[in-house]
């Protein structure tokens, strides 16, 4: 985007995986297949309990302490306390989904030239960490299949923001990585773009899908239920316009996340609207500030 919720535990066996010119040890818990988001669906069936704090979500991993959209970035997030992080997803010259936000490779790699014009063979060869600090040099833009399998060995969910107008086929090729890895139940699909949602209903129903938004649209219950949304993603500055929006959408079954928001006095007032997962570029402070948070703003 421009600018989860797990309730079980496993355990999973230590180990050592290569991120750049750096060896960082495995987390030792995996989040269970997603439930990510289902207690709205609860509140609006009268079930619901005392409210959940909301779901952290890293913004393109911790961004904010590593260089974006990298497995190094996913690793620093998830020291940080967090079982969700939010990637981009774009395609290579040869049809290869690759994790990058921007339509060009200059900002954030050694390289020039849109990501859409650059082969695998060349998006493989460029330095995604050295732009960052130089301690991350060697840092790859990794593809998609091995963001999945880094996420699947070593622990962590998926909120996959397809980024722009994809085709049918580049939909397809996107689930296709992510059957491919056994991670359906742990991916969650996001787009500002309605047909890619469309798309990615048709072709892996199994995938919850969420509607970006940087401003609302005229009637966002109406669409939730026109595309089957489960979750409807919302730009802090647009939900501050109008903050009942949360209990409208939950009263539909549909969850509320907002992005991308850094600042205590904004955590304390989305988690006291009862959003569902609050997008971060702190994925570290926000998990620290959700634990230290007083039992009257945790009880509402």
């Amino acid at each position: 985007m421009n600018d989860g919720r797990s309730t079980a535990l496993r355990s999973r066996r230590p180990g050592r995986v290569t991120y750049g010119s750096a060896a960082l040890a495995t987390v030792l818990v995996l989040a269970a297949p997603s439930t990510l988001l289902a207690d709205p669906v609860a509140r609006a069936a009268g079930h619901a309990a005392a409210r959940a704090a909301p779901t952290v979500i890293a913004h393109r991993g911790a961004s904010s302490a590593a260089p974006e959209n990298t497995l190094v970035s996913d690793e620093v997030a998830r020291r940080g306390g967090a079982r969700w992080i939010e990637n981009d997803v774009q395609p290579s010259s040869d049809g290869v989904p690759y994790i990058l936000h921007d339509a060009t490779v200059d900002r954030t790699t050694d390289g020039t030239g849109p990501i859409r014009s650059l082969t695998a063979a060349r998006l493989d060869e460029l330095d995604a960490g050295s732009w960052f600090a130089p301690a991350y040099a060697g840092a790859r833009v990794p593809t998609l299949a091995a963001q999945l399998a880094d996420l699947r060995v070593r622990g962590g969910n998926l909120l996959l923001e397809i980024k722009g107008r994809h085709s049918h086929a580049e939909v397809a090729r996107i689930v296709q990585d992510v059957r491919a890895q056994s991670m359906s139940g742990r991916v969650f699909v996001q787009s500002f773009d309605i047909p890619t949602l469309r798309f990615t209903r048709e072709l892996a129903p199994e995938l919850p899908i969420g509607l970006l938004r940087s401003t609302l649209d005229a009637d966002p219950v109406g669409l939730a239920e026109d595309l089957s949304l489960t979750a409807y993603n919302v730009s802090d500055a647009a939900l501050a316009t109008r903050p009942g929006l949360v209990g409208d959408l939950h009263e539909a079954g549909v969850a509320v996340n907002v992005w991308t928001v850094d600042s205590p006095a904004r955590w304390k007032a989305l988690d006291a609207l009862g959003v569902d997962g609050i997008i971060t570029n702190r994925p570290a402070e926000l998990t620290g500030w959700l634990a230290g948070r007083t039992p009257a703003a945790a009880t509402g």
